[in-house]
């Protein structure tokens, strides 16, 4: 199907990146092999990596790469959760590594340009020296500009402000043969053609390698709180949620968490969650460009969420206060990783939550199986693990997979087709990848797929790009 590489395809990748740039040994590709998927693969490795420096260098490579019929594998920073930067067959891995520079801040357009291995940490950093504020934080801020693009990453804050694919304004790619476009620009309106600039948003390196990137920023919300709410179910927590928004009022994020991972969570980092109390927590997030406003924000939401079964209302008013509440919150997934057999990302309409998660306890109950839920409530993304362990006196306790193995596979089919029935799908925001491909069909109807698998034709001819993810 693919050429496999030899040495004089690996010469030709030195003459166009030079020597240090191009790993073959392999202690050096072993890196390249993953992501932060649980359960990896590690027969999959590729035959070489390459660390191009400049956009040349990549349309070098994609042609010599078409030329020879190589299959290539963009990478980012690795912190994907769905397989998607795996070199299913071998080939080349074009790690964006080097191609990491802030290149401009447009002031008076409010957008940034930024290169495709730009880290978010760094870009966050970047922009709020020049004053200015970039909204959705997908979570890892070691992921790169290209993967976030790629998969059209989402995050807590998604609710408010929307996901990666709000904020970008135009790309530059390369194609499969290692033409160069520039779809969109820093431009608000665009009504020219065909939009290709949102064909790229989310489709994980498999229609084109983008490079670099024009970024919307904003003004920075001047102030800040974060709520820890209490309640007794996990039902009393989802139903207070459109309470909130009835009441006109859009936070910057709200998500729901078990007080189980709260705490595995508070061991791992040696922490303090505000409150012990109940089951489940809602954690709120409001912002506003005034004081007065943000505690009339804050009352309100009080008032709602204690008339309907709320325990009591815990404010994280200072930075310090709010900065440990996040870092429990958004480690989570590092505390109980050891014993993750894989993290579901499916979304639902919002309204549908509190049954999706109704269905996720009757399965667990079902299958006697320990299924840790939490998620953005305020955007229909729920998060449910699949667990190669129970839950007892606030440990995990390992459990032999053999002994589960089916019936974790049962239960993810059952909670997917759940997700479709009440209208939604299975990936909100990690993407299909290697993992989910089996399921794809599950979602969406045989004419999109096929619709979408034309699409690929006509950019990837060869199939080369990306192989073996999504489809």
């Amino acid at each position: 199907m693919f050429r496999r590489i030899d040495e004089n395809i690996i010469r030709e990748l030195v003459g166009i990146c030079g020597e240090s740039n191009v790993l073959t040994c392999r202690e050096e590709v072993c890196g390249y092999a993953g992501d932060e998927y649980v359960c990896q693969l590690p027969e999959n490795l590729p035959e070489v990596v390459v660390r191009p420096g400049c956009l040349e260098e990549v349309s070098a490579i994609l042609k010599l790469a078409s030329d020879h019929k190589i299959p290539v594998t963009p990478r980012g920073g690795g912190t994907g959760l769905a397989g998607g930067c795996v070199p299913v067959y071998g080939g080349i891995v074009l790690s964006m590594q080097r191609m990491n520079r802030f290149l401009e801040m447009d002031r008076k357009n409010q957008m940034a340009v930024v290169e495709a291995g730009l880290t978010l940490g760094e870009f966050i950093r970047a922009v709020e020296r020049e004053g200015f504020y970039f909204p959705p934080h997908p979570g890892d801020e070691g992921a790169m500009f290209g993967g976030m693009i790629a998969t059209n990453a989402g995050g807590s804050r998604a609710v408010k402000y929307g996901v990666i694919r709000n904020y970008i304004r135009g790309l530059e790619v390369v194609l499969a043969d290692g033409r160069v476009i520039h779809p969109g620009g820093k431009l608000i309106k665009n009504s020219t053609g065909y939009n290709l600039l949102n064909l790229f948003i989310g489709s994980e390196g498999t229609l084109g390698v983008i490079t670099k990137a024009i970024v919307q920023v904003m003004s920075r919300p001047t102030f800040l709180r974060t709520m820890v709410i209490p309640f007794d179910s996990i039902e009393q927590a989802i139903d207070n949620v459109p309470l909130i928004f009835e009441k006109g009022i859009v936070p910057m994020a709200v998500e729901f968490v078990g007080l189980e991972v709260i705490t595995l969570t508070e061991h791992h980092l040696n922490l303090s969650w505000p409150t012990h109390q109940g089951e489940v927590h809602l954690m709120v997030i409001v912002d506003s460009t005034s004081e007065d406003n943000l505690s009339q924000l804050t009352d309100q939401i009080a008032d709602v969420v204690l008339e309907n079964g709320a325990i009591d209302v815990f404010v994280a008013d200072t930075p310090a206060k709010q900065e440990e509440v996040l870092k429990i919150r958004s480690t989570i997934y590092e505390a109980i990783k050891k014993e993750t057999i894989d993290i579901l990302d499916i979304c639902v309409p919002r309204s549908e939550i509190p049954g999706h998660v109704r269905k996720i306890q009757e399965v667990a109950r079902k299958y006697d199986l320990w299924l840790p839920v939490f998620g953005h409530a305020g955007d229909g993304n729920v998060h449910t693990h699949l667990m190669k362990a129970r839950y007892e006196n606030g440990k995990m306790i390992p459990v032999e997979i053999e002994e589960i193995k089916d019936k974790l596979e049962a239960a993810k089919l059952e909670l997917f087709q759940d997700a479709v029935k009440r209208g939604g799908v299975i990936s909100g925001e990690h993407g299909i990848g290697l993992f989910k491909k089996p399921y794809l069909s599950l979602s969406l109807e045989p004419a999109q797929i096929e619709l979408m698998k034309k699409i690929k034709q006509v950019f990837d001819p060869q199939g080369i790009l990306n192989p073996g993810k999504i489809f």
